[in-house]
């Protein structure tokens, strides 16, 4: 199968790619870099460095040959698009729309959208949340990504676009990068390596839903087969159904670390919802998905994967 992941470049994206080729894929990469990172592309995969608002990429999506596309490409900073609504809008629902005139175009036969659970919902009503929560946003990024998913359902009705929506929780793993203003796990790794307290916005109470990388790669194959034609259309929630704080997340990366340094403290933000945690049942009754990765486990992973890229590096 011919797939193109857009921000392959990326850190979920180029997981996917590297999962998808171990399993034969042939697989594509399509990346503007403005958040990618070319090193992050596996030798095997084909790259193609455009933006999906573009013209280019939507020529390439129509001319491709492509069974599936796997479309992570997003501004996907919540305090950005606080800031910034008119590009997160131009970015998530236009740049998606270009490439869904494309899909209809290239005979593409199946989307697997990447959406997310940790923003759609806002302050849920009950944890953890189905599908079936209604979906209250409460940043323009939660409302951007929720607007492809309707756009989605059109394609589907006018021009049978097969798609799943994958609902991610706090995703975590190798290659996310620590130097943005999200990526919590990956930020207070490698602040503590390096010697730098972290800052937690409010008392660091809020829960969150963390599930690793490579759980999500395994997901996103599962949604790719195209012989399960009762996929088509649906939703799912990716997570374990269990909120950890993000005191427990510092603690148990401090833990390994071996610091004696402790973070700092701020005022929350306001974007920003106090608790969530996704529930999965769906997702491990008709994909057959569960997370393997425990927490703990992944975080020890994670903190060993960025001490040897610090040692690499000096």
């Amino acid at each position: 199968m011919r797939v193109l992941i857009t921000g392959g470049a990326g850190f979920i994206g180029s997981n996917i790619a590297d999962h998808l080729l171990e399993q034969g894929f042939e697989v594509h990469s399509l990346d503007d870099l403005s958040t990618g990172f070319i090193e992050n592309v596996s030798r095997g995969v084909t790259f193609h460095r455009m933006d999906i608002r573009s013209p280019e990429a939507h020529d390439l999506v129509v001319s491709g040959g492509f069974h599936a596309v796997c479309h992570h490409a997003a501004q996907m900073d919540v305090r950005r698009s606080v800031r910034e609504p008119v590009f997160d809008a131009d970015v998530n629902i236009i740049g998606t729309l270009n490439l869904l005139e494309a899909c209809r175009k290239g005979g593409v036969q199946r989307v697997v959208y990447a959406s997310t659970g940790g923003a759609v919902y806002g302050e849920p009503e009950t944890i953890p949340v189905t599908e079936e929560h209604p979906v209250n946003p409460i940043c323009h990024y939660g409302v951007s990504k929720h607007a492809v998913e309707h756009y989605l359902f059109l394609y589907r009705h006018l021009y049978g676009l097969d798609y799943v929506v994958l609902r991610y929780p706090n995703v975590y793993g190798p290659r996310q990068n620590p130097c943005g203003e999200a990526g919590v796990t990956a930020i207070f790794t490698l602040a503590y390596l390096t010697g730098n307290p972290p800052r937690i916005n409010g008392d660091g109470m809020q829960l969150r839903d963390y599930v690793h990388v490579k759980d999500i790669a395994r997901a996103n194959l599962m949604a790719l087969d195209l012989d399960r034609k009762e996929l088509d259309g649906r939703i799912y929630n990716l997570g374990f159904g269990v909120g950890r704080s993000v005191l427990e997340l510092d603690g148990i990366i401090r833990e390994t670390v071996g610091t004696g340094l402790e973070p700092v403290f701020g005022p929350p933000l306001p974007e920003e919802i106090n608790r969530i945690a996704l529930d999965g049942t769906r997702a491990g009754e008709e994909l057959g998905w569960k997370p393997a990765i425990t927490f703990e486990q992944g975080l020890k992973d994670l903190v060993e994967y960025h001490r040897k890229r610090l040692e690499t590096a000096e």
